[in-house]
Protein backbone atom coordinates (compact mmCIF):
# COMPACT_ATOMS: atom_id res chain seq x y z
CA UNK A 1 0.00 0.00 0.00
CA UNK A 2 0.89 3.72 -0.77
CA UNK A 3 -0.06 6.09 2.36
CA UNK A 4 -0.80 9.70 1.43
CA UNK A 5 -1.66 11.69 4.55
CA UNK A 6 -4.42 9.72 6.31
CA UNK A 7 -5.71 8.32 3.19
CA UNK A 8 -4.19 4.67 1.72
CA UNK A 9 -4.16 4.00 -1.89
CA UNK A 10 -3.68 0.87 -4.01
CA UNK A 11 -0.66 0.35 -5.64
CA UNK A 12 -1.88 -3.23 -7.26
CA UNK A 13 -4.47 -5.77 -7.44
CA UNK A 14 -5.05 -9.24 -6.66
CA UNK A 15 -7.38 -10.69 -9.51
CA UNK A 16 -9.44 -13.84 -7.99
CA UNK A 17 -9.83 -15.40 -11.55
CA UNK A 18 -12.02 -18.21 -11.87
CA UNK A 19 -10.83 -20.73 -9.56
CA UNK A 20 -8.10 -21.50 -6.84
CA UNK A 21 -7.95 -25.57 -7.69
CA UNK A 22 -4.90 -25.92 -9.53
CA UNK A 23 -6.34 -28.53 -11.39
CA UNK A 24 -8.90 -26.74 -12.89
CA UNK A 25 -6.66 -23.64 -13.58
CA UNK A 26 -4.15 -26.35 -15.76
CA UNK A 27 -7.66 -27.05 -17.25
CA UNK A 28 -8.33 -23.73 -17.77
CA UNK A 29 -4.78 -22.85 -19.21
CA UNK A 30 -4.77 -25.67 -22.01
CA UNK A 31 -8.57 -24.63 -22.66
CA UNK A 32 -7.59 -20.94 -23.10
CA UNK A 33 -4.11 -21.12 -25.20
CA UNK A 34 -5.96 -23.52 -27.68
CA UNK A 35 -8.78 -21.10 -28.28
CA UNK A 36 -5.72 -18.14 -28.33
CA UNK A 37 -3.93 -20.23 -31.02
CA UNK A 38 -7.11 -21.01 -32.90
CA UNK A 39 -8.28 -16.90 -32.82
CA UNK A 40 -4.47 -15.59 -33.62
CA UNK A 41 -4.57 -18.42 -36.64
CA UNK A 42 -7.82 -17.83 -37.96
CA UNK A 43 -7.65 -13.86 -37.69
CA UNK A 44 -4.56 -13.72 -39.01
CA UNK A 45 -5.49 -15.57 -42.18
CA UNK A 46 -8.57 -13.80 -42.99
CA UNK A 47 -6.10 -10.58 -42.88
CA UNK A 48 -3.78 -11.89 -45.29
CA UNK A 49 -6.27 -13.87 -47.76
CA UNK A 50 -7.89 -9.68 -47.72
CA UNK A 51 -4.45 -8.29 -48.76
CA UNK A 52 -3.32 -11.27 -51.40
CA UNK A 53 -6.88 -12.31 -53.24
CA UNK A 54 -8.02 -9.32 -55.73
CA UNK A 55 -11.29 -10.52 -54.80
CA UNK A 56 -11.74 -9.51 -51.44
CA UNK A 57 -10.57 -5.73 -52.41
CA UNK A 58 -13.93 -4.65 -51.32
CA UNK A 59 -15.62 -2.66 -48.57
CA UNK A 60 -17.14 -5.83 -47.12
CA UNK A 61 -13.27 -7.42 -46.36
CA UNK A 62 -11.55 -4.13 -45.63
CA UNK A 63 -13.77 -3.59 -42.48
CA UNK A 64 -13.59 -7.55 -41.73
CA UNK A 65 -9.79 -7.30 -41.71
CA UNK A 66 -10.14 -4.71 -39.66
CA UNK A 67 -12.23 -6.39 -37.48
CA UNK A 68 -9.87 -9.42 -37.46
CA UNK A 69 -7.07 -7.09 -36.56
CA UNK A 70 -8.95 -5.48 -33.55
CA UNK A 71 -10.01 -9.25 -32.38
CA UNK A 72 -6.42 -10.52 -32.42
CA UNK A 73 -5.21 -7.24 -30.33
CA UNK A 74 -8.23 -7.21 -27.87
CA UNK A 75 -7.83 -11.25 -27.29
CA UNK A 76 -4.01 -10.35 -26.90
CA UNK A 77 -4.78 -7.24 -24.30
CA UNK A 78 -6.14 -10.15 -22.14
CA UNK A 79 -5.24 -13.94 -22.62
CA UNK A 80 -1.49 -13.58 -21.99
CA UNK A 81 -2.19 -12.61 -18.13
CA UNK A 82 -5.18 -14.63 -17.96
CA UNK A 83 -2.93 -17.75 -18.90
CA UNK A 84 0.09 -16.43 -16.97
CA UNK A 85 -2.16 -16.06 -13.63
CA UNK A 86 -3.77 -19.75 -14.26
CA UNK A 87 -0.24 -21.68 -13.13
CA UNK A 88 0.75 -18.94 -10.75
CA UNK A 89 -0.22 -18.33 -6.84
CA UNK A 90 0.63 -14.99 -7.28
CA UNK A 91 -2.27 -12.98 -9.06
CA UNK A 92 -1.67 -9.67 -9.11
CA UNK A 93 -1.22 -6.63 -11.34
CA UNK A 94 -0.15 -3.37 -10.62
CA UNK A 95 -2.66 -0.24 -10.45
CA UNK A 96 -0.84 1.08 -13.56
CA UNK A 97 -1.25 -1.85 -15.83
CA UNK A 98 -4.70 -2.78 -14.53
CA UNK A 99 -5.73 0.77 -16.10
CA UNK A 100 -3.72 0.44 -19.07
CA UNK A 101 -5.53 -2.89 -19.36
CA UNK A 102 -9.16 -0.66 -18.80
CA UNK A 103 -8.48 1.79 -21.59
CA UNK A 104 -7.32 -1.09 -24.31
CA UNK A 105 -10.38 -3.11 -23.23
CA UNK A 106 -12.51 -0.14 -23.88
CA UNK A 107 -10.55 1.53 -26.62
CA UNK A 108 -10.67 -1.97 -28.97
CA UNK A 109 -14.40 -2.83 -27.83
CA UNK A 110 -15.74 0.79 -28.48
CA UNK A 111 -14.16 0.42 -31.75
CA UNK A 112 -15.56 -2.82 -32.51
CA UNK A 113 -18.99 -2.33 -31.80
CA UNK A 114 -18.78 1.14 -33.72
CA UNK A 115 -17.22 -0.68 -36.73
CA UNK A 116 -20.02 -3.17 -36.65
CA UNK A 117 -22.39 -0.92 -36.96
CA UNK A 118 -20.64 0.58 -40.16
CA UNK A 119 -20.41 -3.13 -41.59
CA UNK A 120 -24.16 -2.94 -41.16
CA UNK A 121 -24.37 0.33 -42.88
CA UNK A 122 -22.24 -1.41 -45.90
CA UNK A 123 -24.24 -4.84 -46.25
CA UNK A 124 -27.37 -2.53 -45.96
CA UNK A 125 -25.98 -0.20 -48.97
CA UNK A 126 -24.87 -3.40 -51.07
CA UNK A 127 -28.45 -4.88 -50.91
CA UNK A 128 -30.65 -1.73 -51.14
CA UNK A 129 -28.70 0.45 -53.39
CA UNK A 130 -26.54 -2.15 -55.19
CA UNK A 131 -26.24 0.18 -58.31
CA UNK A 132 -24.86 3.09 -56.17
CA UNK A 133 -22.81 1.17 -54.12
CA UNK A 134 -19.12 1.59 -55.11
CA UNK A 135 -20.27 5.24 -55.24
CA UNK A 136 -21.30 5.51 -51.89
CA UNK A 137 -19.19 3.02 -50.22
CA UNK A 138 -15.43 4.47 -51.72
CA UNK A 139 -12.33 3.76 -50.19
CA UNK A 140 -12.27 7.30 -49.35
CA UNK A 141 -15.99 6.71 -47.19
CA UNK A 142 -14.09 3.51 -46.16
CA UNK A 143 -11.42 4.97 -44.45
CA UNK A 144 -13.00 8.19 -43.02
CA UNK A 145 -15.76 5.58 -41.78
CA UNK A 146 -12.97 3.40 -39.74
CA UNK A 147 -11.22 6.85 -38.42
CA UNK A 148 -14.75 7.57 -36.78
CA UNK A 149 -14.51 3.78 -35.15
CA UNK A 150 -11.55 4.32 -33.97
CA UNK A 151 -11.69 8.08 -32.74
CA UNK A 152 -15.00 6.87 -30.68
CA UNK A 153 -12.48 4.03 -29.48
CA UNK A 154 -9.89 6.54 -28.18
CA UNK A 155 -12.61 9.00 -26.82
CA UNK A 156 -14.89 6.83 -24.61
CA UNK A 157 -11.80 4.46 -23.18
CA UNK A 158 -10.12 8.07 -22.61
CA UNK A 159 -12.74 9.18 -20.47
CA UNK A 160 -13.71 6.39 -18.77
CA UNK A 161 -10.35 5.89 -17.76
CA UNK A 162 -9.83 8.98 -16.53
CA UNK A 163 -12.80 8.99 -14.33
CA UNK A 164 -11.79 5.40 -12.75
CA UNK A 165 -8.63 6.84 -12.09
CA UNK A 166 -10.43 9.49 -10.12
CA UNK A 167 -11.64 7.48 -7.44
CA UNK A 168 -10.16 6.57 -4.08
CA UNK A 169 -9.44 2.79 -3.66
CA UNK A 170 -9.78 1.63 0.14
CA UNK A 171 -7.30 -1.09 1.57
CA UNK A 172 -9.62 -3.97 -0.04
CA UNK A 173 -7.94 -4.82 -3.75
CA UNK A 174 -9.29 -8.32 -4.58
CA UNK A 175 -11.20 -8.01 -7.97
CA UNK A 176 -13.76 -10.76 -8.65
CA UNK A 177 -12.46 -11.06 -12.32
CA UNK A 178 -10.07 -12.28 -14.66
CA UNK A 179 -8.76 -8.95 -16.20
CA UNK A 180 -9.19 -5.60 -15.07
CA UNK A 181 -13.11 -4.71 -15.76
CA UNK A 182 -14.45 -1.71 -15.50
CA UNK A 183 -17.21 -2.99 -13.30
CA UNK A 184 -15.24 -5.10 -11.33
CA UNK A 185 -12.52 -2.25 -10.06
CA UNK A 186 -15.62 0.39 -9.46
CA UNK A 187 -16.72 -1.86 -6.90
CA UNK A 188 -13.75 -1.55 -4.59
CA UNK A 189 -13.74 2.05 -4.26
CA UNK A 190 -14.49 3.81 -1.44
CA UNK A 191 -15.57 7.14 -3.00
CA UNK A 192 -18.90 7.66 -4.70
CA UNK A 193 -18.95 5.85 -7.98
CA UNK A 194 -22.22 8.23 -9.06
CA UNK A 195 -20.33 9.62 -11.81
CA UNK A 196 -19.17 6.49 -13.24
CA UNK A 197 -22.29 5.12 -13.04
CA UNK A 198 -23.58 7.48 -15.29
CA UNK A 199 -20.54 7.85 -17.68
CA UNK A 200 -21.21 4.28 -18.18
CA UNK A 201 -25.09 4.14 -19.00
CA UNK A 202 -24.34 7.34 -21.37
CA UNK A 203 -21.52 4.98 -22.76
CA UNK A 204 -23.87 1.76 -23.29
CA UNK A 205 -26.90 4.03 -24.75
CA UNK A 206 -24.51 5.39 -27.14
CA UNK A 207 -22.17 2.46 -28.29
CA UNK A 208 -24.17 -0.75 -27.56
CA UNK A 209 -28.20 0.84 -27.71
CA UNK A 210 -28.23 3.25 -30.40
CA UNK A 211 -25.60 1.32 -32.90
CA UNK A 212 -27.46 -2.09 -32.26
CA UNK A 213 -30.85 -0.39 -33.01
CA UNK A 214 -28.98 1.14 -36.39
CA UNK A 215 -27.44 -2.75 -37.06
CA UNK A 216 -31.57 -4.35 -36.49
CA UNK A 217 -33.09 -1.42 -38.85
CA UNK A 218 -30.60 -1.99 -41.51
CA UNK A 219 -31.38 -5.96 -41.37
CA UNK A 220 -34.92 -5.49 -41.45
CA UNK A 221 -34.73 -3.16 -44.85
CA UNK A 222 -32.33 -5.64 -46.18
CA UNK A 223 -34.35 -8.57 -45.27
CA UNK A 224 -37.34 -6.65 -47.14
CA UNK A 225 -35.41 -6.09 -49.64
CA UNK A 226 -34.54 -9.47 -50.19
CA UNK A 227 -37.94 -10.80 -50.00
CA UNK A 228 -38.45 -8.98 -52.94
CA UNK A 229 -35.76 -10.50 -55.00
CA UNK A 230 -37.90 -13.14 -57.63
CA UNK A 231 -34.87 -15.98 -58.03
CA UNK A 232 -34.01 -18.12 -54.89
CA UNK A 233 -30.58 -17.91 -56.01
CA UNK A 234 -30.22 -14.27 -55.34
CA UNK A 235 -32.13 -14.48 -52.34
CA UNK A 236 -29.21 -17.35 -51.24
CA UNK A 237 -26.79 -15.03 -52.48
CA UNK A 238 -27.47 -11.79 -50.57
CA UNK A 239 -28.38 -13.91 -47.29
CA UNK A 240 -24.85 -15.41 -47.22
CA UNK A 241 -23.21 -12.14 -47.51
CA UNK A 242 -25.45 -10.91 -44.57
CA UNK A 243 -25.88 -13.72 -42.39
CA UNK A 244 -21.98 -14.20 -41.30
CA UNK A 245 -22.26 -10.69 -39.91
CA UNK A 246 -25.48 -10.88 -38.51
CA UNK A 247 -24.32 -13.79 -36.23
CA UNK A 248 -21.15 -11.93 -35.02
CA UNK A 249 -23.43 -8.93 -34.58
CA UNK A 250 -25.52 -11.10 -31.96
CA UNK A 251 -22.39 -12.47 -30.16
CA UNK A 252 -20.95 -9.30 -29.71
CA UNK A 253 -23.78 -6.98 -28.76
CA UNK A 254 -25.59 -9.71 -26.85
CA UNK A 255 -22.64 -10.16 -24.05
CA UNK A 256 -22.12 -6.73 -24.33
CA UNK A 257 -25.76 -5.29 -23.14
CA UNK A 258 -26.01 -8.08 -20.57
CA UNK A 259 -22.99 -7.08 -18.69
CA UNK A 260 -23.36 -3.51 -19.22
CA UNK A 261 -26.91 -2.22 -19.60
CA UNK A 262 -28.73 -5.02 -17.44
CA UNK A 263 -29.57 -4.66 -13.78
CA UNK A 264 -27.17 -5.60 -11.35
CA UNK A 265 -27.51 -8.71 -8.66
CA UNK A 266 -25.41 -10.38 -5.91
CA UNK A 267 -24.53 -13.11 -8.50
CA UNK A 268 -24.47 -10.47 -11.22
CA UNK A 269 -20.32 -10.70 -10.61
CA UNK A 270 -19.93 -14.28 -11.81
CA UNK A 271 -22.03 -13.50 -14.84
CA UNK A 272 -20.08 -10.79 -15.67
CA UNK A 273 -16.95 -12.57 -16.07
CA UNK A 274 -18.34 -15.04 -17.55
CA UNK A 275 -19.33 -13.00 -20.04
CA UNK A 276 -16.55 -11.01 -20.44
CA UNK A 277 -14.79 -14.43 -20.88
CA UNK A 278 -16.87 -15.03 -23.92
CA UNK A 279 -16.57 -11.61 -25.32
CA UNK A 280 -12.65 -11.31 -25.21
CA UNK A 281 -11.72 -15.54 -25.43
CA UNK A 282 -14.59 -16.97 -27.37
CA UNK A 283 -15.88 -13.96 -29.65
CA UNK A 284 -12.81 -13.21 -31.11
CA UNK A 285 -11.96 -17.14 -32.07
CA UNK A 286 -15.50 -17.74 -33.60
CA UNK A 287 -15.83 -14.74 -35.41
CA UNK A 288 -13.03 -15.94 -38.60
CA UNK A 289 -14.76 -19.48 -37.89
CA UNK A 290 -17.84 -17.69 -39.00
CA UNK A 291 -16.80 -15.38 -41.76
CA UNK A 292 -14.95 -18.43 -43.28
CA UNK A 293 -17.39 -20.87 -43.59
CA UNK A 294 -20.43 -19.17 -44.68
CA UNK A 295 -18.87 -17.14 -46.97
CA UNK A 296 -17.11 -18.75 -50.09
CA UNK A 297 -14.84 -16.06 -51.48
CA UNK A 298 -13.12 -16.30 -47.89
CA UNK A 299 -12.72 -19.84 -48.13
CA UNK A 300 -11.81 -19.25 -51.77
CA UNK A 301 -9.01 -16.91 -51.11
CA UNK A 302 -7.55 -19.30 -47.90
CA UNK A 303 -7.75 -22.19 -50.27
CA UNK A 304 -5.30 -20.56 -52.32
CA UNK A 305 -3.01 -19.28 -49.71
CA UNK A 306 -2.90 -23.32 -48.92
CA UNK A 307 -2.15 -24.12 -52.51
CA UNK A 308 0.51 -21.56 -52.76
CA UNK A 309 2.11 -22.85 -49.67
CA UNK A 310 1.89 -26.32 -50.79
CA UNK A 311 3.70 -25.19 -53.90
CA UNK A 312 6.11 -23.89 -52.82
CA UNK A 313 6.94 -26.18 -50.29
CA UNK A 314 7.12 -28.93 -52.67
CA UNK A 315 9.79 -26.39 -54.67
CA UNK A 316 11.52 -26.58 -51.60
Amino acid sequence: MMRQGNQTSIREFVLLGFSREQGINILLFIFVLCMYLITLAGNTLIIVATCIDPRLNTPMYFFLSNLSFLDICYTTSVVPQLLVHSLSSHKKISFIRCMTQLYIAFLLGTTEFILLAVMAYDRYTAVCHPLHYKIIMSRKVCIQLMMVSWISGFTNALVHTLFTLCLHYCSYNVVNHFGCDVLAIIKLACSDTFVNDIALMVSGVLVLFIPCVLVMLSYVYIIKTILRIRSSEGQQRAFSTCISHLTVVILCYGTAVVTYMTPKTDNSSNRDKILSFLYAVVTPMLNPLIYSLRNKEVKGALTKIALRKNILLERQ
